[in-house]
């Protein structure tokens, strides 16, 4: 039988491990190994959108906030909207994360889950969260805060680019969110040769914390470049 989308993308975070090095105050969170129901509601949500072999439309992200995808394990989406919107309950936690009240907003105007997921496919090129020890407490990090965070993860980064380009997504264009993700990643596609053309959209944190007043004209920017 012929493997779906769906099981590729579910074997692909099944396997999920870093085992590489990190600089010093910087840890990786796998929400796989850290809370078992995570890998259920993962697997309700690609059986549920991405039952099929169609080819995809790839938007890449940073890496998974611990608040989004770091509990879900479903990319821009936190338990509220997994619930809300996928009809997916997550009952062993309720997180609430900004970027994904903007997505889900775009996604509504889109043609709404079933017809967003049936075209797109979400993920990023460091696929696990990464926080930074601080005396507070654990922060959300990107993969590119620090220099030497960056130089230790790249390999990986590749590494994850090439298996989600395995899944069947579209590289004569990708869409990746944030200005400075797109510098980095321009710069890993330099040495891998991994897309033809990337167009660069504001990341929905920047939206929602920044330009909420101006939302709007954000999600006719995605939706124009989506559906093009």
């Amino acid at each position: 039988m012929n493997k779906t989308f769906a099981d590729h993308v579910i074997e692909f975070n099944k396997n999920l491990s870093y085992t590489g090095n990190l600089p010093e105050g910087f840890e990786i969170l796998n929400p796989y190994l850290d809370n078992p129901e995570t890998m259920v509601v993962m697997q309700k949500f690609y059986h549920k959108y991405y039952n099929d072999s169609n080819k995809r439309k790839f938007i890449i992200g940073i890496n998974p906030s611990r608040h989004g995808a770091g509990v879900t394990g479903v990319p821009f989406t936190d338990t509220k909207r997994l619930e809300s919107v996928c009809g997916i309950k997550m009952n062993s936690a309720r997180t609430h994360e900004v970027s994904s009240v903007f997505m889900y907003e775009m996604i509504a105007e889109y043609g709404g889950a079933n017809k967003f997921y049936t075209d797109i496919y979400i993920n990023s090129p460091f696929p696990l969260a990464i926080v930074r020890k601080t005396k507070t407490g654990l922060l959300n990090a990107n993969y590119y805060d620090d220099k030497k965070l960056f130089e230790s993860v790249k390999e990986f980064m590749i590494d994850s680019l090439k298996k989600h380009i395995s899944l069947n997504v579209d590289i004569s264009e990708v869409f990746i969110l944030g200005k400075k993700n797109a510098n980095f990643i321009s710069q890993l596609n330099k040495e891998a040769k991994l897309f033809d053309k990337m167009t660069v959209l504001e990341h929905p944190r920047y939206i929602q914390q920044y330009k909420s007043k101006e939302k709007q004209l954000y999600i006719d920017k995605y939706i124009l470049a989506l559906k093009k």
